[in-house]
C-alpha cells in the first residue's frame, strides 16, 4: 500500500508477519440455518459500465492491448490468468501514471477472473487459488483507485471465491489474501467516509460491495474489524442512495442484510435505518418485482425476522405486498424459489406473522407447484 493510506489502513491492514502470530487464523463464520437463497449477480465489466469516464487524464494511460487481449477473454483457459505478464502490465500502468493512475486495469483483470469462474460454473479451487494467490502478491490497490475500480475487483474477486478460506489453508494464501481484502476495505472506507461525499459514489457499487462483505462471511471469513468499519462506513449511503436502487438492488441488499445479520453483524441504528429505508423501496416499487426477487425479499425477511428485525410497519407492509404479488405470479416460481417462499412464511408464522387472508393464500397457491414439480426438487 502507497503512503497515502496510513492511518485506516494502520488500524485494520494485516502483514504477511502479523499473519504469522498466534490468533492470525481465520475462523469459521456461523452458518445460516437455510442456505439455499441465492440473488443473481450482474456483470460489472468496466469497458461497458454507463456513465463510466472512458478517458484518462494522460494520452499515454490509455490500457495495453495485450493486457486487454489477456484479461477479459470470459473463456480463457486458468493458466491463461497467471502468466507473470500481466502482473507485470498492471504494475508498470500504475508506476506510470502515478497518482493518475484510477485502478481501471487492475479492476478489468479481476473481472476476467470472475468470468472465468462464471464460464467455469464454479469458484477457483484450492490448486487454482494458490496459483493465483502467487501472483496477487503484486496486485497493489491504493486509495487513489476510483470507486467503480474498487467496486468492481472487491465484488469479482469475490465472486470468483479468491477470499473463501479453503481448508486446509497455506500460510502464504492465508496471508496474500488478508493483506489484499485489508487494502481493498481500506480504500473502499476512505472513499466512503470523505467529506463532502464522494461524487462517484453510485447505488450499484453500494449493492455490489454490500453483497460482497455479505458473501465474504458466509464463506467463511472472520468479523475483522476492517470488514466491520466497511459494513458501517458503506450502511449509511444506503440511506443516501434509497431513490437510486433499483428492484434488482433492493432484493440484493435484503438478502446482503439479512446474510450480515444471520453471521453476527449487530443491530446498530444505522443497519436499521438502512433496512427500513429499503422497506420503503419495496412498498415503492412493489409492482415491478420478478419472481426471483420476490422470493429473495420474503427470505430475507423472515430472516431479519429471526435475527431480531422489529415488525415495524415497514416490514408488514412490504410483507402484505409481496405475498399478493406471489399470488400474481405464482406459475413463475421454480422449485428453490417455492422452498425459500414456503421456508419464509413459516419463519414468519413462527415469530409472530398473523395468519392473514393473503397469508393463507398464498401458502394455497405454492402447495399445487409442490406437487407439480416434485420430481425437481434436490
Amino acid at each position: 500500500m502507497d503512503t497515502s493510506s496510513a492511518g485506516i489502513s494502520g488500524q485494520y491492514a494485516r502483514s504477511v508477519n502479523d499473519c504469522n502470530r498466534p490468533g492470525g487464523h481465520a475462523a469459521s463464520s456461523r452458518r445460516g440455518r437455510y442456505r439455499h437463497a441465492t440473488v443473481r449477480q450482474w456483470d460489472d465489466t468496466p469497458s461497458t459500465n454507463p456513465g463510466r469516464n472512458t478517458s484518462y487524464r494522460s494520452a499515454d494511460a490509455c490500457p495495453s492491448q495485450n493486457l486487454q487481449r489477456r484479461s477479459v477473454n470470459p473463456a480463457q483457459d486458468f493458466n491463461a490468468l497467471i502468466k507473470k505478464e500481466i502482473m507485470d502490465d498492471l504494475v508498470s500502468q500504475s508506476d506510470r501514471l502515478g497518482h493518475r493512475y484510477d485502478g481501471r486495469n487492475h479492476s478489468w483483470y479481476a473481472n476476467s477472473i470472475k468470468k472465468y469462474t462464471s464460464a467455469a460454473k464454479r469458484a477457483l479451487n484450492r490448486a487454482e487459488q494458490s496459483l493465483l494467490t502467487g501472483l496477487l502478491q503484486n496486485f497493489t490497490v491504493t486509495r487513489r483507485w476510483d470507486w467503480r475500480s474498487l467496486t468492481t475487483t472487491l465484488h469479482s474477486l469475490t465472486s470468483a471465491g479468491v477470499f473463501t478460506p479453503h481448508k486446509p489453508m497455506d500460510e502464504r494464501v492465508k496471508c496474500t489474501q488478508a493483506a489484499l481484502l485489508s487494502t481493498l476495505l481500506d480504500a473502499i472506507i476512505f472513499k466512503c467516509n470523505q467529506k463532502p461525499q464522494a461524487r462517484d459514489i453510485d447505488a450499484r457499487g453500494i449493492a455490489n460491495l454490500l453483497w460482497a462483505m455479505a458473501k465474504l462471511m458466509a464463506n467463511g471469513q472472520e468479523w475483522t474489524p476492517g470488514l466491520k468499519a466497511t459494513v458501517a462506513a458503506l450502511l449509511p449511503h444506503v440511506n443516501a442512495q434509497k431513490d437510486q436502487f433499483n428492484t434488482q438492488h433492493i432484493a440484493n441488499l435484503l438478502w446482503a442484510l439479512a446474510k450480515l445479520v444471520d453471521n453476527g453483524q449487530a443491530w446498530t441504528p444505522g443497519l436499521k435505518r438502512a433496512v427500513a429505508a429499503l422497506l420503503l423501496q419495496v412498498n415503492a416499487q412493489k409492482d415491478q418485482f420478478n419472481a426471483q426477487g420476490i422470493a429473495n425479499l420474503l427470505w430475507a425477511m423472515a430472516k431479519l425476522v429471526d435475527n431480531g428485525q422489529e415488525r415495524i410497519p415497514e416490514l408488514k407492509e412490504a410483507v402484505a405486498t409481496l405475498l399478493s404479488q406471489v399470488n400474481a405470479q405464482n406459475d413463475q416460481f421454480n422449485t428453490q424459489d417455492i422452498a425459500n417462499l414456503l421456508w419464509a412464511m413459516a419463519k414468519l408464522v413462527d415469530n409472530g406473522q398473523e395468519q392473514t387472508t393473503g397469508l393463507k393464500a398464498t401458502i394455497a397457491t405454492l402447495l399445487p407447484h409442490v406437487n407439480a414439480q416434485k420430481d425437481q426438487f434436490i
